[in-house]
């Protein structure tokens, strides 16, 4: 093969790589949640997105989701998990002085030990048994983004549009933290 077909296939993978990137990060920041901030009803100095998921678009892109999910797995009322997530939220709206630097992303794991201790002190359940259910459901949301990833590439490269070894980067970029959307 040419050098020059050489570097035309390895820029247009890599452009089909980035496409990919950017398509699963514009999914998994649809419903980009801001960053809130510390108050005085937050957890000693740290802060937690109100989706409990310390990541942009919220739980499978339905806070309401979350609620629901949270309820069962601790055994309390659907109604009081919503409850205690919005009044969370309204203690922890960012303002204008408390936003990240560009290109700076919170803490997630301070984020969610704040999340934590707020919801269990709402909901009058151990903490212990909150960080657990906010683990499995971040888990099951992140096998979920990675199954109907690998759905859109096998589908690519069935479609021609992409080669096996370029979706194969894709996936590893994803997993990588190389581009959006993924294991991290």
């Amino acid at each position: 093969m040419s050098r020059t077909k050489r570097i035309t296939l390895g820029l247009t993978a890599g452009a089909l790589a980035l496409g990919a990137g950017m398509g699963v990060t514009g999914m998994a920041s649809a419903a980009e949640t801001p960053t809130p901030s510390p108050s005085a009803s937050a957890s000693a100095g740290t802060t937690a997105p109100a989706d409990g998921q310390g990541m942009r678009g919220g739980h499978k892109g339905d806070r309401g989701q979350l609620a629901a999910d949270l309820a069962t797995k601790l055994g309390v009322e659907e109604a009081k998990v919503t409850e205690a997530i919005q009044a969370f939220r309204e203690a922890n709206k960012p303002t204008e002085g408390t936003k990240p630097a560009d290109g700076t992303k919170p803490d997630r794991s301070a984020q969610d030990a704040a999340l934590a201790k707020a919801l269990a002190e709402s909901l009058g359940v151990e903490e212990s048994k909150v960080t657990a259910a906010l683990e499995e459901i971040r888990t099951a949301d992140q096998a979920e983004r990675a199954a109907a990833l690998k759905a859109r590439l096998d589908t690519a490269v069935t479609d021609g549009k992409l080669t096996q070894a370029e979706a194969d980067a894709v996936t590893k970029a994803v997993e990588q933290g190389v581009i959006g959307g993924g294991g991290h």
